[in-house]
């Protein structure tokens, strides 16, 4: 089975993460079998490469060099990136350029719009670069392209992947005010990690960022992820788990870490697939409402299908009350 191949920029990462350049290398380890993916070939993965060319579209699949790019985009399915394609922060896992972001495209909403309309998308995915040089962290562009969606195409459910809003007083509540259907944003990795994985954000913050929405509108549906095989015990990712719970998180999802570039965290482990059943049947027991636990789950992989299960699980628990 063939693998992804990136370019050489993504490989060493000098380009995209001019930060990292001191670090010493971490070596790419092998991945298992059960990691690796075809090479895409579908004609529809193509067409929709060429839909994001036209309408000069960031897209988080291409940016974070996702395993799974192939077959979703062969099912033209595509997780928007908005703000641009440099981030403010520079976390140790993520593949997403860092440096000084431009100023934002007022027109970018519509051509978002556009792309979900032509695409026919039922559900869609947006999320972003952080954007710490903005006042409100681009809050008021999430609610902008939300609204452009709305109007472009009333059928399709909207769901958002945040930033985090750190230190950005207002921001949220300017998401939250927009409505999208759902609501993500990702914890990462557990609280012992921050500093070595996540830097720039507080793990407390996101989790309160996440009760802050259910207490804003609790007919949001919210959402965190995590990646395991960064040197997590079991333990910490319980105890993540009860946090997100106390928040009342109603979706779980839960990935392998894959190292981007020899600059980036090294991978301390392949979790194989048994152990992310076994993580996926414990959140159920804790009570989300969705668990999605694979070695190549990612927070938007699936999201279409994954919202219907959502909406189903939260009418059968309506039922049963």
């Amino acid at each position: 089975m063939a693998r992804i191949e990136i370019d050489h920029r993504t490989r060493t990462g000098a380009a995209r993460h001019p930060e990292k350049a001191h670090r010493p290398d971490n070596p790419i380890q092998r991945k298992p079998a059960w990691i690796r993916v075809k090479a895409p070939t579908h004609p529809v993965y193509h067409e929709t490469r060429a839909l994001m060319r036209e309408n000069r579209l960031v897209t988080v699949c291409e940016e974070a060099a996702c395993p799974n790019i192939g077959e979703c985009w062969s099912q033209r399915h595509a997780t928007m990136m908005i703000m641009g394609e440099t981030c403010t922060r520079a976390c140790s896992f993520c593949n997403v350029a860092t440096g000084i972001p431009r100023p934002l495209d007022p027109d970018e909403p519509r051509r978002v719009a556009e792309a979900v309309a032509r695409l026919g998308l039922a559900h869609v995915v947006v999320t972003s670069v952080d954007r710490d040089d903005l006042p409100d962290g681009g809050a008021a562009h999430f609610a902008a392209t939300i609204r452009a969606i709305r109007a472009a195409s009333p059928g399709t459910t909207i769901e958002v992947l945040t930033p985090d809003f750190l230190r950005k007083e207002g921001a949220l509540e300017v998401v939250v005010e927009a409505r999208p259907d759902v609501f993500n944003h990702n914890l990462e990795t557990v609280p012992r990690l921050y500093p070595s994985i996540r830097p720039g954000a507080r793990y407390y913050h996101s989790l309160r960022l996440l009760d802050r929405v259910k207490q804003l509108d609790p007919s949001i549906f919210t959402k965190s992820g995590l990646m395991v095989g960064l040197g997590e015990e079991r333990l910490e990712v319980q105890q993540v788990m009860d946090d997100l719970r106390s928040a009342e998180v109603d979706f779980l999802t839960i990935g392998q870490y894959l190292q981007p570039t020899v600059k980036h965290a090294a991978v301390a482990r392949f979790v194989e697939p048994a152990e992310f059943e076994d993580y996926a049947a414990l959140a159920r027991a804790k009570g989300f409402l969705l668990v999605s636990a694979s070695p190549l789950t990612r927070s938007s992989y699936h999201a279409d299908r994954d919202f219907a299960a959502l909406r189903a699980a939260r009418a059968r628990t309506l039922a049963a009350a």
